[in-house]
């Protein structure tokens, strides 16, 4: 598939001809939730944790005498059953990750690839560099139309593109390692410099 290339400034940079495998596919929701699921996973943090019965702060002393009282013979008030005392079987520190085929990994990243393309908010721009000015960087998002948008380099970022675009909001920058399925499918726009378009499909083959 052709593709027109633009400039940060509104021209035309002449078209670049895009992968099938890439940018073609048919995008399935089934793959690109089971890649976004493994992200967050990986991403949580599982530090919940609640006290058990021996972590409470009660005395352990025998709140009343065994036999007498007509009551269940309770000992300790640490037990589950009184109020604020340790939990049963409650939430542990723990990792929520599971592990994902490589090649599962990389037909996400196609997918997700294929389905901004196929919604037409796929951009494919001449180079990401400023001069690591702010306002003038911010002027030219704006006037693309780029309300929240994830840019895609190459093998590394520009420092004085990068510099520029930290204040601007709903603007990120990535290399092209940095790639993922969340992060292209969370934003409105898929912006890809030529350099990140080779890189993606060395990447991917």
């Amino acid at each position: 598939m052709k593709l027109d290339v633009i400039k940060l400034d509104g021209g035309v940079a002449g078209d670049i001809e895009l992968s099938e495998e890439l940018f073609g596919l048919e995008p399935r929701a089934d793959i690109l939730h089971r890649v976004v699921r493994w992200q967050r996973n990986n991403a949580q943090a599982g530090t919940h944790k609640v006290l058990t019965r021996s972590e409470t702060s009660y005395s352990t002393k025998k709140i009343y005498r065994q036999k007498g009282t007509g009551g269940a013979r309770h000992g300790d008030r640490n037990a589950p059953i009184f109020r604020k005392g340790g939990i049963y079987k409650g939430p542990t520190p723990r990792s929520h990750g599971h592990d994902l085929p490589k090649k599962f990994r990389k037909l996400g990243l196609r997918h997700a690839l294929s389905a901004k393309a196929k919604a037409g908010e796929l951009v494919i721009i001449e180079d990401a560099a400023a001069e690591g000015k702010t306002a003038a960087l911010a002027k030219q998002v704006k006037n693309l139309g780029w309300k929240r948008a994830l840019i895609i380099d190459g093998a590394s970022v520009n420092a004085d593109f990068l510099k520029a675009s930290k204040n601007i909001e709903g603007l990120d920058i990535l290399p092209t390692m940095g790639a993922n399925v969340y992060d292209i499918l969370k934003r409105d726009t898929l912006v890809i410099t030529k350099a990140g378009v080779e890189a993606l499909e060395a990447r991917l083959k």
